[in-house]
């Protein structure tokens, strides 16, 4: 029972892993869409959401099984409810992908606006933490996981500074309100996709320590008694 419980541990991690490629490949086409106004990535992502979904499910019938016929205890019960956890948030992740390609696609088929470095560092920034997080996950390493937490302010800056860059654009510019302010909800869905990697960062020190930090994630690591598991 204890091998065929840990295969089944192992097979969920592995659908975590296939989830976190999908997500990572969805935002990373989305952004490019937008910045390369490539219409053909867009549709790519729109597309391929439907795999993140179905991995969603089968997450879910993993984690069922594993907590009805297994009985966990300790880790192995924090890891089964941190990758439920964590496969919600992937799955967001996916949706804000979805988000972004559509925009992507109207804004494309409009005059462009001038380049934004702002936006191009945002889309960086979630890129960054989403790659880091997935490593923290894989390595069960709750210091990646906190550096993840504090990389949220980065982003969070950014988006402030597009929405205030667009708004002034915009006072300026009267025809371009519309791509203005498609543009803020272009980062806003960056950023949201930022903070649920930073979901996903509490998950894993969850997982690893034991220790609820739900809406305390960019606090130290020292004040949470967090540190590498």
């Amino acid at each position: 029972m204890g091998t065929r419980f840990n295969s089944n541990l192992e097979a969920l991690q592995m659908i975590i892993l296939q989830m976190s490629a999908l997500a990572e490949k969805a935002l990373e086409k989305s952004t490019r869409a937008l910045l390369e106004r490539n219409d053909d990535l867009a549709r790519e992502v729109l597309n391929e959401d439907r795999e993140i979904d179905l991995l969603e499910l089968e997450v879910d019938r993993h984690c069922l099984r594993l907590l009805a016929l297994g009985q966990p205890m300790a880790r192995d019960l924090r890891f089964i409810i941190g990758a439920l956890r964590i496969a919600v948030e992937l799955e967001r992740i996916g949706d804000q992908a979805v988000n972004i390609a559509r925009k992507a696609m109207s804004l494309n088929s409009r005059p462009p606006l001038p380049r934004n470095s702002a936006m191009e560092e945002l889309a960086d920034t979630a890129l960054e933490m989403l790659r880091t997080v997935i490593t923290s996950f894989v390595n069960q390493d709750t210091e990646i996981a906190t550096r993840v937490c504090q990389m949220d302010d980065v982003a969070d800056k950014l988006n402030y500074r597009i929405l205030k860059d667009s708004l002034a654009y915009m006072a300026s510019q009267t025809p371009a309100v519309e791509r203005s302010v498609q543009t803020i909800i272009v980062a806003k869905a960056l950023e949201r996709a930022a903070d649920q990697t930073t979901n996903i960062a509490e998950s894993v020190i969850f997982m690893v320590k034991g220790v609820n930090i739900k809406h305390h994630c960019q606090e130290s690591d020292q004040a949470m008694g967090v540190g590498k598991g």
